[in-house]
């Protein structure tokens, strides 16, 4: 595709996302039966995609994004060969031809112009460079939580889409599934009475890794994967591979804590109607490994409190009387929901109507389509990035909490511990150089 045709697109999208938002109240939706047979739709009606991390998660993402008849994949990044050259394969198999790009480093990416968007799956540590960096080149985003690895780099991601005005869905794809939109609706609404207490439940940590040293693999581009964290050597992650187990180590994310707040803190804010905002207190202990590579906690509970009083206990799924998932207290009963099912104390609660003078929540059933439509209407996803970042600032909180060992003031208007510098200090993390957020 030539120069010119890109960003004619990109201006066509624009302008089309500019008239949705003039004219729509809600989040309008467009079939991809609308958009052209197969993946050869008319140019001026491709949206075109880039791939940014594309290992595990990320390759999940991208094949979500080659089912649709209305995008393009033209370029995909891995700092592993391995994985860019398989979604390389992917790619080209699906279009017929060898015309993905592939590169180690993400800037090659952003010195296109002929995308329209990007998909990230990254190590938490890396978000917020990427995040803003494609904000920057007004590119959407579709990025997987937790937003970021520090609440100050979530705040930097918000601040940067909204200046220019991208658009952000959060890979918190729970949000699209209508088992959990029901209970929220349910209980925003009042059917089990005022709700006063939550159990959120997230998965047991891990307490194992160790510290035997390998050589980097060829395929690797071992200092780009770390990018911003710490300088360390080349390590067996517990599988032999850092591209999974990262995950238990404090330098690149919290462990389950972090990879999860972002989906069922996520629920329980959608729920309490909190989401774009923060509790104003946080107490809360954790179990460190005391020997080997992993050091995020092994297991955690901690208590916030809301402004209006509400409490919730955000804990490993063993220390939950009713295990993983979000469970929500009212003066008539709980309401329980998790990958699994839905339930409640009073089964009949689970029948009542929403009626139409009721709230109704944001409806969508297929969360990389909810992106599609909104990069061309112009409108907020179903989890858009403010909202991110008050689910995973809860994760993060906690972790301050139990690194500090106190009870902690929040104020979630300015985002600042109340009269406590030393809590205040863990909001950021400094990069290595040359990494960092202009």
């Amino acid at each position: 595709m030539s120069k010119g045709s890109g960003l004619n697109r990109r201006a066509f999208l624009k302008r089309a996302g500019a008239a949705g938002a003039a004219a729509i109240a809600f989040p309008h939706f467009v079939p991809a039966t609308a958009m052209g047979k197969a993946w050869a739709a008319a140019p001026s009606e491709r949206i075109v995609v880039g791939g940014i991390g594309v290992g595990s998660m990320g390759t999940g993402d991208l094949r979500n994004f080659l089912s649709r008849s209305n995008v393009q994949v033209v370029a995909v990044c891995d700092v592993d060969d391995r994985f860019a050259n398989r979604a390389k394969g992917l790619v080209d198999k699906k279009y017929g031809n060898k015309g993905c790009a592939t590169t180690r480093d993400y800037r090659e990416i952003l010195e296109r112009d002929d995308l329209d968007a990007v998909f990230h799956a990254l190590p938490d540590h890396w978000h917020s460079i990427i995040s803003v960096a494609c904000a920057r080149k007004g590119l959407h985003i579709h990025g997987q939580k937790p937003l970021a690895r520090t609440i100050w780099e979530g705040r930097q991601i918000c601040d940067a889409v909204k200046e220019h005005n991208v658009v952000w869905q959060t890979g918190s794809w729970q949000r699209s599934q209508q088992h959990f939109r029901r209970a929220c609706e349910l209980v925003i609404n009042g059917k089990i009475g005022d709700v006063k207490y939550v159990e959120v439940g997230l998965p047991d940590g891990k307490a194992t890794g160790t510290k035997s040293l390998l050589d980097v693999p060829d395929a690797l581009d071992w200092d780009m994967w770390l990018g911003p964290a710490p300088k360390r050597p080349y390590q067996d992650f517990g599988r032999g591979s850092c591209h999974w187990d990262w995950r238990w180590i404090m330098d690149y994310s919290g462990g389950q804590l972090t990879d999860w707040a972002g989906h069922h803190v996520d629920i329980a804010h959608w729920g309490l109607g909190l989401d774009r905002t923060g509790p104003v207190e946080i107490e809360g202990r954790g179990v460190y490994p005391k020997d080997g590579l992993y050091d995020v906690p092994i297991a955690y509970k901690f208590r916030c409190k809301y402004k209006n009083g509400v409490e919730m206990v955000v804990a490993n799924r063993s220390q939950q009387p009713r295990g993983q998932g979000v469970v929500w207290y009212g003066e008539k009963g709980w309401i329980h929901v998790n990958r699994g099912g839905l339930w409640a104390e009073k089964p009949e609660v689970l029948r009542e109507s929403i009626l139409p003078n009721e709230i109704q929540l944001y409806d969508s059933n297929d969360h990389v389509g909810n992106f599609l439509d909104c990069v061309r209407s112009g409108k907020e996803t179903i989890t858009p990035v403010e909202v991110a970042h008050r689910s995973i600032s809860v994760g993060l909180l906690g972790e301050i909490a139990m690194l500090t060992r106190r009870k902690l003031r929040w104020n979630p208007d300015t985002e600042r511990f109340v009269d406590d510098e030393q809590a205040n200090r863990y909001l950021s993390r400094p990069f290595r150089s040359p990494w960092h957020i202009a």
